[in-house]
């Protein structure tokens, strides 16, 4: 009986020494999937977000300047004629919206719409790790069950040889829940490629845990990714219809303090 008893023991105390390495292990693989996003602590990213019609054929364009910044906080720019002047500061699980000539910061949430499916929490946030918890749901073709539809990168041209390539692949899929309240998106079903870890594409669900968007992630090499290009979003509630937000630079700047106190900002319209 003893003997019965030990091994039992032992057994659980196994199962607990797996499952809390597999949870270290799923933390390793969000932490990894952040760095192609968010390659420093504190950024300045040029971002370009793009509206397509159901034909494919261009709509809209917006420029941004995000300054992400560390302790999951940034501050947006609006650089396009139609919204010059609007930012958009985020302070951990706070929103608010400054607009031009008004010296009282506007609370919003992170799923206001800047252009198409694109809301200030798409611009603002570039990371995973301390706004969800991962499980890992298993290993799975990156591709989508719809299977060896071929994706259009920019617009002109379909590359086979990449919906190919992605048909191939085997990710990694992580479960995530929000584990705070000011997050844009509830739980988010994240593939991950198996060998470095990039993010492939992901299905993102608002607080009524509907499908909102469809992500995949454009990288700057189909075979060795060091980078994310561009996200492309897919409208799954209403029209269907494609944003894709291209990253067009990015650089290590630590912005000055006050730039993050909205009422600063209130104050000091001109950031020069």
């Amino acid at each position: 009986m003893n003997h019965s008893i030990s091994t039992l023991a032992a057994a659980c105390a196994a199962c607990t020494m797996s499952i809390a390495a597999q949870a270290q292990d799923v933390g390793a693989l969000l932490k990894d999937a952040d760095r192609f996003r968010m390659s420093a602590d504190n950024l300045q990213v040029d971002t370009q977000v793009q509206t397509f019609n159901a034909d494919g054929t261009p709509d809209k364009e917006r420029r941004y300047t995000v300054f992400a910044q560390a302790g999951r906080q940034s501050l947006v720019l609006m650089q396009s004629p139609a919204e010059k002047g609007q930012k958009v500061l985020m302070l951990a699980d706070d929103f608010w919206l400054l607009m031009p000539g008004s010296q009282r910061p506007l609370r919003i949430t992170p799923m206001q719409k800047l252009l198409g499916d694109a809301s200030t929490g798409d611009i603002a946030t570039m990371s995973w790790v301390g706004d969800y918890t991962a499980t890992l749901a298993g290993e799975e073709p990156c591709a989508p069950d719809a299977g060896a539809e071929a994706q259009v990168d920019d617009k002109k041209q379909v590359k086979n040889a990449s919906a190919a390539l992605l048909n191939s692949k085997v990710c990694y899929h992580l479960h995530l829940v929000a584990s705070r309240k000011g997050v844009t998106y509830q739980r988010i079903e994240l593939w991950l490629g198996k060998q470095r870890h990039e993010p492939v594409r992901a299905d993102l669900f608002v607080q009524s845990d509907k499908l909102a968007k469809q992500a995949r992630f454009v990288m700057d090499s189909a075979t060795a990714p060091t980078t994310v290009n561009a996200m492309v979003l897919v409208d799954q509630l209403s029209n269907k219809k494609e944003t894709r937000i291209t990253y067009l630079g990015r650089k290590e700047k630590t912005v000055p303090a006050e730039w993050l106190n909205p009422m600063f900002l209130a104050r000091n319209p001109s950031l020069e």
